[in-house]
């Protein structure tokens, strides 16, 4: 009796082997009604062939049989395709992310109360409180210097350093984008308070600060070619990127620093309900962390560090200010008139 037992336990095993998604639909309330689904669509914002790819890779090889549709565009685009689809009575996404999609899509009622199985792990800054977005990629704006101009006793450790008259005249760079120098005088209001956050803008406004009309990434790469000595407002993991090829930039864990979310969320009327769920589910998990920080991401997921630990607060050693999408897009008007009102 006992070997027939065996025998029947040794088929079971095989057969679960020869069916992965039978072991997987376990692992999740949602499959087996995913899979009657059989697909979903990801409108999504991250890069293609860096994040989206994979990501789409790794779940459709964790759960068969649902295929992921994506379109990759910038929010703006994304948010747009998303209203006119739910002003003409047919929303086609099931799932959705970026920095700043979310507050217009939560104002319309597009987006469903859902926080993911796994998400308990999050901290409270990282997932909204009644479960309309929940954070997978994080960004940190810090200061950044090119290393062959700024040496030694020059590297600012405090802010005031970077009221020195050495940097006077066009010497520091931001970008005039919503990030850039927009999300430094954030930073700044948010920690400082308004009164002693503008006493120091008003004084580094006599810095003259060059205003360039490009992204943070390319305001980098212009630290990085020499044309500045030192950038406010840049995403720190820009300058690994470039300083990993050989380029002399580095970034500065010099407070207050403000760390937007990329975040995602699930819509109301998602016409495949359950398989945005089991996906959303995967994009926070750690196994999509990992995958993330692999290709050079910032995993919002609190036991993922990244590619490089010290980019993150606890690696880094450096405090930063989560700033959920509802408080930039409530505050960024504000931060661009100041950036225009002191610094143009």
């Amino acid at each position: 009796m006992g070997g027939k037992h065996h025998s029947l336990g040794v088929a079971a095993a095989l057969f679960a082997l020869a069916l992965p998604w039978a072991a997987q639909a376990a692992d999740s309330p949602y499959y087996e009604a995913a899979r009657k689904e059989g697909q979903l669509n990801w409108y999504t914002t991250l890069i293609a062939d860096t994040a989206v790819i994979p990501l789409i890779g790794a779940f459709e090889k964790r759960y068969p049989g649902i295929k992921v549709n994506y379109s990759r565009a910038d929010s703006t685009p994304t948010i747009l395709k998303i209203l006119n689809e739910a002003k003409a009575g047919k929303v086609q996404a099931d799932v959705t992310d970026g920095t700043g999609t979310s507050p217009p899509l939560q104002a319309e009622g597009l987006l469903a109360k859902y926080l993911p199985t796994g998400s308990e792990v999050y901290p409270a800054a990282l997932k909204h409180p009644e479960g309309y977005w929940i954070a997978n990629i994080l960004y940190f704006m810090t200061p950044a210097i090119n290393t062959d101009m700024v040496k030694g006793a020059d590297i600012p450790k405090k802010l005031d350093d970077l009221l020195n008259p050495k940097w006077k005249g066009g010497k520091i760079v931001w970008s005039n984008s919503s990030s850039g120098g927009a999300a430094f005088i954030g930073a700044m209001l948010a920690t400082a308070g308004e009164q002693k956050g503008m006493e120091f803008l008003q004084k580094l406004s006599t810095q003259q600060i060059a205003n360039v009309g490009l992204s943070a990434r390319a305001v980098v790469q212009k630290v990085a070619e020499g044309e500045y000595p030192i950038a406010l407002g840049i995403f720190n993991h820009h300058t690994i990127i470039d300083s990993e090829k050989g380029a002399p930039v580095m970034w500065l864990p010099l407070e207050p620093i403000i760390a937007p979310l990329s975040v995602e969320s699930v819509l109301k009327d998602a016409p495949h309900p359950n398989a945005a769920r089991l996906f959303l589910d995967f994009l926070v998990s750690e196994e999509a962390a990992q995958l993330l920080a692999d290709v050079g991401f910032l995993p919002a997921h609190p036991k993922v560090s990244g590619r490089t630990p010290s980019l993150k607060p606890e690696g880094g050693l450096f405090k930063a200010y989560f700033a959920s999408p509802e408080y930039v897009a409530e505050h960024q008007p504000k931060w661009q008139k100041i950036r225009k009102d002191l610094f143009e």
